[in-house]
Order: structure tokens, then C-alpha cells, then sequence
């Protein structure tokens, strides 16, 4: 048996796909920026799963003794919002609060947490300011309408993020193309259109373009340079292109994020889930068919840079990992209760130590390597086999232990096994046992006299509540709490 320390973090970069160990900025410290939603419809499956890859990121991070300062941002002003509140004949702000509130109880059922979510209508003053920096510095001219633009030729360097080096593939924003210097400026600030909200600025009324939000909110509470900047890999050209562009510019410090960090498209049947194409599963659908615990273990159960297809074979199959998980964690509690730690170490024990540790080790050698969830959740099943296969019918405490503490930290991440972790080692626990075992020999009892339909019926009844029987040859039963908790 060979311990190992825990291996150094790596990520791969978009800018450049590079693969490099990670160092924040400052030590100790990791400051990540992520892109949140435009509040104009329900969040879907497709959002669900860029904010659970970076929470995630955010929890192995902790783990391993980072304090992470998480931004989050909402766009609440937008013309997609201010669309919709036309079309429905409401108020833009009535949208943007119906939204929000979707987009919470999402977070909240996902277990995100975030620490910081700024909106953009509550930062006009600091985009204006930005804006007017960016003017100073020869870096935006402000068209005859009122609106304001980036000089994107001025900017040397841009499209290393995206990889496009030619013009010809920066166009953006052809709509007004009359106005602008060329056809891959893009806009800062637009200008008042009669019915749409507005706020004053030294070049007239209107409101920010989409890209410059995210540069402001994240520089206001995470500072000029940043460590993490993340979002779907529909994100990074043109928006976080643009965001680089204006923010190096304005700051003039290179990098300005140090990662840049995207999550594959999530798919049905192999096309791209979004509004546009009219294909998306609202998460608020998903969740009454499947609870978040299974939503948030299959949205992780694929590394967060590649394509993840959505379908019904692939939630059922993350729906039975989760009961193995689930049942292994309860079972291996109750095994550590019952049993006792031995003064010697049999072969067959130490050689389960070796495969738990291999496993402890596997978890965080996939987690460091770009934390690959679908390599950490592997190593954790196999470690369930393990459990079930040896840990428990040994009844190997030592081993047992090692286990629990693996299980403990791949929930750190995965945070889908809360509650049979929490009631681990409780009193509570423990006297749920003991009725259950009296309930399961009053069953044994009944069987034996052959009322096999009250038998038959008791086991109904625990299943109901999540409680699973396995008869075994000779009358001996065994049973474990497979419920999922949410």
C-alpha cells in the first residue's frame, strides 16, 4: 500500500487550451466570476448545468483549503427582457422579478450557493463611469445617435481568447452597422428608444450594452485581476471576448482573468439545448420527475468541458448510482456502529484498506486533473462495490473508516448525500435501526405462520417510505434506507 499526497491542481485554459497547474493570484485565495442568467424566461437544464460545474469547482477548491469568493451576476435590464415585457404587456421589472425567483429556487434546490450576485440596474453609476474611462483612453467614440462604441481596432491582441484572428470573423451587432466604425465594434452603451427604460449618462440616455455589465460587477468585488472566469461555451465569442478587450484596456493589466473556464453544450438527440432553438426542459419540469439530488449527480456525472446528451436512460442510470451510494453510506454507518476496531489487521483487511485508499486517491487525482467529475464519480462507484462487496460482510472497521472519510469528501463536491451522512452516527439513527429491526422480526415472525399477506404488506410499507427488504436463503433479512432525500 503506497500513500500519496494529494496531487497539485491543473486546469485547462481556454485562452490558449492550455493545461497549467492552477496558482491564484493571491495565496489562499481564489476569486471566480461566473456568468448568471438573463432573467427573461425559466432556467433550464442547460443553465442548471454551468452553475453546478462551477459550484462544484468552488466546493473541490474549499476542499482543498482555498477560500473562494464566488460572484454571480444577474442581468436585469436586456432586450430580450424588454421584448418580452412588450409582448406581454408588463413591466420590464415584472419580468426580471418572476424570473429571479425561478432562477432562485433553482439554485436553492441544487444546493448553489453563491456569495455575491449583483444586478446590473443596481450599478449604472459604475458602468457609466467605466464607460467614460474607456472614452478617455481613446478606447470607445460615442456615435451620432447618443450610443457608445469599442474601438475594437485599438485593442491589439483581440480574439486570442476565441481563436479568431481574422476580422472577417468578429462581426457583431450587424444591426447597427451604419453607425459604428467597423462591422466588429461593439456596443458599450445604447441609446434611448422611445418606450424602453433609460438612465443618463454625458452622452445621452439609454442603458449598458450586454458586455460591459460583467466587467464592472466583476472588478468591483473581485478586483482588476481575478483568478476564475466562467460560463457556457456559447460565452466565450463574442461576450467574454468583448469583456477581455474593454477590461484589459480600461485597467491596463494583462491578464485580467488569469483561467478562463467553459462548460460544454448540454444536448438533445445531439442538437444544442437553448431558447433560440425551442428545445429546452425547463428545470422546474425536470424537478418534478426527478429530484435535484439525481439532476445535480448526472449533470456531474460528465467532465464540464464536454458535450453532455440529455435523455431518460441517462437520469435513470444516475438514479440508481445514487440508491448504491446511498444504501453503501447507510449500510457502512451502521456496520461502524456494530462493530469493533481490531488490534491486528488481517491480510484481507489491509489488502481493502489498499483499494480504499486506491480510491481516495483516484477521487482526487480526477478532481486535480481539471476537476473530472465523471473520473471522481467512477472512483467513488467503485469504491461502493467495494463496500458492499467486502468492507461490510467483513465487517473491517479500519478500512470502514477510511471509506466514510472518502464518502465525506466526494460529498463535499457532489453534495448529493447530506442527509445519510448528517444521520451518520446520530442517536436518531440509531433508534430508526432498532425500529426497524423489531418491525423486520415481527415480519420474520409472520412469515413463519405463514401470513405472508401482512408480511408482504409490512414490506409494502417500508418501501413506501424508502426502506428497502432483501430476503436472503435460510430467513435471514437484511434491509437499507434508499430514499432519495429530496
Amino acid at each position: 500500500m503506497r500513500w500519496r499526497g494529494r496531487p497539485r491542481i491543473r486546469v485547462r485554459n481556454t485562452m490558449g487550451q492550455r493545461l497549467e497547474v492552477f496558482e491564484p493570484l493571491e495565496p489562499g485565495i481564489v476569486r471566480m466570476y461566473v456568468c448568471g442568467p438573463t432573467v427573461y424566461d425559466y432556467t433550464h437544464l442547460g443553465h442548471a448545468r454551468t452553475y453546478v460545474a462551477f459550484d462544484a469547482i468552488k466546493r473541490y477548491l474549499a476542499l482543498r483549503g482555498y477560500s473562494v469568493i464566488h460572484v454571480q451576476n444577474i442581468t436585469d435590464i436586456d432586450d430580450k427582457i424588454i421584448d418580452r415585457a412588450r409582448r406581454e404587456g408588463r413591466d420590464w421589472r415584472e419580468i426580471v422579478d418572476t424570473y429571479s425567483r425561478d432562477y432562485f429556487e433553482m439554485l436553492q434546490k441544487l444546493k448553489i450557493s453563491v456569495h455575491i450576485h449583483p444586478r446590473v440596474t443596481d450599478h449604472i453609476k459604475e458602468i457609466i463611469e467605466f464607460i467614460q474611462g474607456l472614452i478617455d483612453k481613446g478606447y470607445a467614440y460615442v456615435a451620432p445617435s447618443g450610443s457608445v462604441y469599442f474601438d475594437v481596432d485599438a485593442f491589439p491582441g483581440y480574439g486570442e481568447l476565441s481563436g479568431r484572428f481574422h476580422p472577417e470573423e468578429w462581426r457583431q451587432e450587424e444591426d447597427v452597422l451604419r453607425e459604428k466604425k467597423h462591422p466588429y465594434d461593439f456596443a458599450l452603451w445604447k441609446a434611448w428608444k422611445p418606450g424602453e427604460p433609460y438612465w443618463e449618462a454625458p452622452w445621452g440616455r439609454g442603458r449598458p450594452g450586454w458586455h460591459i455589465e460583467c466587467s464592472v460587477m466583476s472588478s468591483k468585488y473581485l478586483g482588476e485581476q481575478f483568478d476564475i472566469h466562467g460560463g457556457g461555451q456559447d460565452l466565450v465569442f463574442p461576450h467574454h471576448e468583448n469583456e477581455r478587450a474593454q477590461s484589459e484596456a480600461f485597467f491596463g493589466k494583462k491578464p485580467w482573468v488569469r483561467y478562463w473556464l467553459h462548460t460544454g453544450y448540454l444536448t438533445i438527440r445531439g442538437e444544442k439545448m437553448s431558447k433560440s432553438l425551442g428545445n429546452i426542459i425547463p428545470f422546474r419540469e425536470a424537478s418534478k420527475k426527478w429530484s435535484p439530488s439525481v439532476l445535480r449527480l448526472w449533470l456531474l456525472s460528465a467532465h464540464y468541458r464536454t458535450q453532455l446528451d440529455f435523455s431518460e436512460g441517462a437520469l435513470e442510470q444516475a438514479e440508481a448510482n445514487l440508491r448504491r451510494l446511498r444504501g453503501a453510506v447507510s449500510d457502512l454507518a451502521r456496520m461502524l456502529r456494530e462493530a469493533e476496531p481490531r488490534g491486528r489487521l488481517s491480510d484481507k483487511e489491509l489488502k481493502a484498506l489498499g483499494e480504499v485508499v486506491d480510491a481516495y486517491y483516484g477521487f482526487h487525482e480526477a478532481m486535480s486533473d481539471d476537476f473530472n467529475t465523471a473520473r471522481a464519480l467512477a472512483a467513488v462507484l467503485k469504491l461502493t462495490r467495494i463496500t458492499n462487496s467486502t468492507l461490510i460482510p467483513g465487517e473491517y472497521y479500519t478500512a470502514g473508516l477510511l471509506a466514510l472519510r472518502v464518502y465525506e469528501e466526494f460529498n463535499t463536491v457532489f453534495a448529493v448525500l447530506d442527509d445519510v451522512l448528517q444521520g451518520a452516527g446520530a442517536p436518531a439513527a440509531e433508534m430508526t435501526e432498532k425500529l426497524v429491526e423489531i418491525i423486520v422480526s415481527v415480519r420474520q415472525e409472520l412469515r413463519k405462520r405463514r401470513l405472508f399477506d401482512l408480511a408482504d404488506s409490512i414490506r409494502s410499507e417500508l418501501a413506501r417510505l424508502g426502506i428497502r427488504l432483501y430476503d436472503h436463503p435460510g430467513g435471514k433479512t437484511t434491509w437499507r434506507i434508499e430514499r432519495m432525500g429530496d
